[in-house]
């Protein structure tokens, strides 16, 4: 029993269940053909309501609710939050199979904003319940579960529409019978102790109630019995002010925790690149299925978008690994690499939109996907070395909410049909000029920085030559 017991406490049991609910919440057969499922006879919904009427609603949810969701996220020390997140998925499921019109799907599309927005519960709640020592194993296996997760539900999608062997109704229950093992693997997770910032550790110096100065008896008893006196009638005012003071503290701690972290220039400009970037690979991510449903009407036996998915998750994978094994500082290097593998990315989606081939398409999307997964992976490392886990949340949180703001601008003007509301292939041709932006950007700030560095360099030389040869002069003189 002690062996038992000892093992649920340890950083084990936890992070097999993390990793459970990862891979079945993650697993979607529907999600690669979505727009063809929305678009076809099930729903019977053209493309401009499902493009710039209901998936924007995804975007406009998801910025309302992050910022809440991640202060309730730590209040309410993540797994009330992991469990809602399943409830939400829960209900997207079941919307797509049972509800129709425009007002529903946009309300689908509302739940999967709150679902997305929950997902910073996901890795929060590892670092509240695991030891520091197993930080990196824990996070690489629940990143492993969710990745293998998104594949394998990619695949099976592919395989069971090619092969005809269920239909996207069929296919969306499946979907709900692995959110209910999700469910399930949720409610099991321990609940943990602490967090972050609402509820920390207690430290060593908390008031005991126990008096230890080591004084007269008569003083002490008189003591204990004012407090045992007073304690009913200041309980709950003492807990509120408790609670307020802890909230406050813990703003406050953000706060600061926020100025210091955004005071160095380095951690300045990749959280930029990390903002406007993953604003471009959302909007492209999330509207690329209506760009191959323009190139190529689908068909069953010609639509291959959960191949590609697959394809291109696994080519991330490998990307983000081979990282990893690099031996290029990316501290001097990092801008120039990120200016011109962006302008790769724009390339990409430039072939994607004006080659009016499918396969390229395809080919574009995996380049597209590959390279940002290569470059999101350098930011994060850099971002990270150095940094506190929770520094560390609080900037994913930050650059994660400045990629949405963008996101939801770029939305409203170009998507939304209460904006310009543009056909998709010319919303690729403006995310294609975005990255190509990006890429002028960051390629011009490289080669000022290794033009700095290289001034300085030469500088110092001289400086050491002038030096030494002040010295050597020096020398021949006294010895004269």
């Amino acid at each position: 029993m002690d062996r038992v017991r000892r093992w649920r406490t340890g950083w084990a049991f936890p992070t097999i269940l993390l990793c459970v609910y990862g891979f079945f919440s993650s697993v979607k057969p529907i999600e690669p053909f979505l727009i063809s499922y929305m678009t076809g006879p099930d729903k019977n919904l053209t493309m401009e309501q499902v493009a710039n009427q209901i998936f924007p609603v995804w975007t406009y949810s998801y910025l309302a609710v992050l910022l809440p969701v991640f202060l309730l996220t730590d209040w309410l020390r993540y797994k009330p939050v992991i469990v809602f997140q399943c409830l939400a998925l829960f209900a997207t499921t079941a919307m797509l199979i049972w509800a129709r019109g425009v007002g529903a799907m946009q309300a689908m599309q509302f739940c999967y904003g709150v679902a997305t927005a929950c997902e910073v519960a996901y890795f929060s709640y590892v670092y509240s319940v695991v030891e520091l020592k197993f930080y990196l194993r824990a996070t690489s296996f629940c990143r492993s579960a969710q990745l293998v997760g998104y594949t394998l539900g990619s695949v099976a999608g592919q395989v069971l529409l090619s092969l005809r062997l269920m239909t996207y109704h069929y296919m969306l229950v499946f979907t709900l019978a692995l959110i209910s093992l999700a469910l399930l693997a949720a409610v099991l997770l321990p609940m943990p102790a602490a967090s972050m910032f609402f509820h920390r550790r207690a430290s060593d110096s908390e008031d005991t109630g126990q008096n230890t100065t080591g004084g007269d008896d008569g003083r002490a008893e008189v003591t204990q019995t004012k407090r045992h006196e007073g304690q009913e009638d200041t309980e709950q005012r003492s807990g509120t002010l408790t609670e307020e003071t802890g909230c406050r503290e813990a703003v406050l701690k953000l706060w600061l925790d926020f100025l210091s972290c955004f005071s160095s220039s380095k951690m300045l400009i990749w959280s930029v690149w990390w903002a406007l970037a993953t604003c471009g690979y959302n909007q492209t991510v999330n509207y690329v299925q209506a760009l191959w449903e323009t190139v190529e009407p689908s068909r069953n036996d010609t639509l291959y978008n959960g191949g590609v998915e697959a394809v291109s998750n696994l080519f991330g994978a490998v990307a983000a690994y081979g990282v990893g094994f690099s031996r290029v500082d990316w501290s001097h290097w990092g801008e120039l690499a990120l200016g011109s593998l962006s302008a790769l990315s724009s390339a990409a989606l430039y072939v994607m939109v004006f080659v009016s081939n499918i396969w390229v398409c395809y080919g574009g999307y995996v380049v597209f996907k590959s390279l940002y997964m290569l470059l999101i992976t350098i930011a994060m490392f850099q971002i990270a070395a150095g940094l506190s886990v929770e520094r560390y949340a609080l900037v994913f949180g930050v650059n994660t909410f400045s990629a949405l703001v963008l996101q939801t601008v770029l939305t409203s003007i170009v998507v939304d049909s209460r904006g310009l509301g543009l056909d998709v292939t010319t919303q690729f041709i403006i995310y294609a000029s975005y990255f190509c932006f990006i890429a002028l950007i960051f390629f011009v700030r490289g080669v000022y920085t290794l033009y700095q560095k290289h001034t300085k360099t030469l500088c110092a030389k001289h400086t050491h030559t002038h030096t030494h040869t002040d010295t050597h002069t020096h020398t021949l003189s006294v010895k004269l």
